[in-house]
Order: structure tokens, then C-alpha cells, then sequence
């Protein structure tokens, strides 16, 4: 367990390795899936799916259909599915059900809670207080699909651009940089979609910027781990006008286009661990 506030340590880094307004209305989608047991809750009928679609370990990608099951299961949670209570948009915790005293705006943290982890998959959340940033990161080989729970997330999210173009950078303490095409610029309101993204496409280098209290519950498949070539990188992006020279650009506009560079773990990002209270899931 992490202490109750602090910075990211070498725990949660491990996680991150290995790895936003109210919910009222759920939409009650039919699901086109085989569920043996109707009163399963929906945290157990989301590992099974899980289990059976990102089994044996390694899979870097889904097919189609299981991807559409997931995301029309993923559609419907709300808060109470994965045990946490509604946060007021006035209440700045962002802890979820966690009821932390106030603290100061910067020294609050992200909560990360685990659902479940194996070596196929990861379930789990994040708890935001306003303002919050999980900064820019990649998602090396895996898929990743992420369910705003309540509240409103900014979504900013970028692909590199093939074949890789690379600069040497003037700027202190980066080397040098690879150029990426923005995909996703938005905020996310609850409720909505389930977003996915996959390797190589759909916005696998992401940042999320909490603009009210939110949740947000993700599936990793496969997890993070450093050991297989599954590293959580993070990076700063820069204007295109600032290394380009309009030579890589072949379709789109340049404020369609970013230069990243590599960074170390942002000193500012804060996280805790808190208890999974959800419905119990048969492993």
C-alpha cells in the first residue's frame, strides 16, 4: 500500500510499468453476449469477458467482436458497479469513497484502485480530484479501454507518425524528438462511451487532465512489464512549428501534428492506493 499521500513511488511505478457531473442515467444496453448467470454483477461478467478474450497472456490486440462486447459492457457501469459512491462536482477530494479530509489543491493525489491483475489483463481505477493530470504516456503493444465512472476528464491523445521521424532537439534535457499526430482532443462527460485505444492506433500516447471530480475505470491488456518490453514512458509535447519545416507532413494541418520528447516520471505527479470495496470477483 502507498502512504496516505506522497509522490509516485517505486510501487506505484511498478503499477504504471506493469501498467472525469453526475452518472444518474445508465444506459441499459442489450448485451449480444452469452452470460451464464443473469445475476452476476457486472464487475464479474467484466473479468470473465476479460479472461476469455485476452487469454492466452500476450495478446497485444482484440478482435473485433470481443471488443465491441467489452466496450457494450463497459457502457454500462456506473460508480456503484465498481464501489464507489457519486462525487458532488463541487467537492474537489476526487477520492471517490475514500472521504479524505480536504488538503491543499496541489498536495492532493490521484487514487489508483486494483480490481484485478494478471499476466493477460488489468482492471482497475483512477479517482481524480479537479485539476489532476495523469501526464502524457504510451502504452507499448497493448490495448486499453477506459469508462469515465462520473464526473469530466480531458483527453488529449497522440500516435506517432510511420515511419518514424525523428529530430535532434535544441532544447535542455531532450535529446532529441519523434513526431506524432494528434487523435483524440476532448472532454469526456459522464455518461458516455467507452473509449478504446489499440498499439498502434486510436491514441495509445494519452494524458488525462481531470476537469471536475472524476473516475475512470480502464482494462490494460496485456498489463504493463518492463521485463517484456511493456515500459510506461512519459513524455512533453511541443508545437510542430517548433523542429518542423513542413517536409514530414503529408495530409492534414500542422496543428494536427506534435513533437514528443522522452521525459523521466513528472516529479509533480502524486498517487495513492485505495481498498477495492466493489463485488467480489470468482478468480
Amino acid at each position: 500500500m502507498f502512504p496516505e499521500i506522497q509522490k509516485v513511488t517505486d510501487k506505484a511505478l511498478v503499477f504504471l510499468q506493469q501498467k472525469a457531473v453526475s452518472a444518474l442515467y445508465i444506459p441499459k444496453q442489450k448485451l449480444h453476449m452469452a452470460m451464464n448467470n443473469t445475476n452476476s454483477p457486472k464487475v464479474q461478467l467484466l473479468y470473465d469477458l476479460c479472461k476469455s478474450t485476452f487469454t492466452p497472456p500476450g495478446l497485444s490486440s482484440a478482435p473485433s467482436q470481443p471488443v465491441h462486447k467489452l466496450c457494450s459492457l463497459l457502457d454500462t457501469f456506473g460508480p456503484a458497479d465498481v464501489g464507489l459512491k457519486q462525487e458532488s462536482p463541487n467537492d474537489d477530494r476526487g477520492h471517490g469513497f475514500f472521504g479524505l479530509n480536504r488538503v491543499a489543491r496541489w498536495a492532493q493525489p490521484i487514487t489508483y484502485v486494483d480490481i484485478h491483475e494478471c499476466g493477460s489483463f488489468t482492471m482497475c481505477m483512477f479517482c481524480f480530484p479537479t485539476s489532476a493530470v495523469i501526464p502524457l504516456h504510451d502504452h507499448p503493444g497493448m490495448t486499453v479501454f477506459s469508462k469515465v465512472l462520473y464526473g469530466s476528464m480531458h483527453v488529449k491523445a497522440y500516435d506517432w507518425v510511420e515511419p518514424a521521424c525523428i529530430k535532434e532537439s535544441q532544447e535542455p534535457g531532450c535529446p532529441q524528438v519523434r513526431l506524432a499526430r494528434l487523435v483524440v482532443d476532448k472532454v469526456l462527460t459522464a455518461p458516455c462511451g467507452t473509449s478504446v485505444l489499440y498499439p498502434k492506433s486510436g491514441g495509445n500516447l494519452h494524458c488525462f487532465t481531470a476537469v471536475a471530480p472524476c473516475a475512470v475505470l480502464d482494462v490494460l491488456a496485456p498489463p504493463y512489464r518492463e521485463d517484456l518490453g511493456r515500459k510506461c514512458t512519459y513524455y512533453v509535447d511541443y508545437p510542430y512549428s517548433t523542429f518542423g519545416n513542413g517536409a514530414q507532413i503529408s495530409n492534414g494541418k500542422e496543428e494536427e501534428y506534435a513533437w514528443l520528447a522522452e521525459i523521466e516520471t513528472p516529479d509533480d505527479l502524486y498517487m495513492r492506493s485505495g481498498v477495492y470495496v466493489g463485488p467480489s470477483i470468482r478468480v
